[in-house]
């Protein structure tokens, strides 16, 4: 009769704790790279967009200068 019944497995507190530190610490490394990761991008783009923003601010310059010129003729 004992088989017929479903069994029940007990966790103490102290248990729970312990099985879940590791899950954390196993997110926690997968993480850091992929921040890594991101972070190295992120600063790529910023540094393409910088360079951007001042090859194009040169070409403006020389294309319009802040003095009008004048003819010398």
């Amino acid at each position: 009769m004992n088989s017929s019944k479903a069994k029940i497995k007990v966790i103490k507190k102290r248990d729970i704790n312990i099985s879940k530190k590791p899950e954390i610490d196993e997110m926690k490394k997968k993480k850091e790279p992929a921040r890594e990761m991101v972070s190295n991008v992120s600063n790529w783009v910023n540094d393409l967009q910088k360079r951007k923003r001042e090859e194009t601010k040169i070409a403006l310059e020389q294309l319009f200068p802040k003095q009008p010129q004048t003819d010398s003729l």
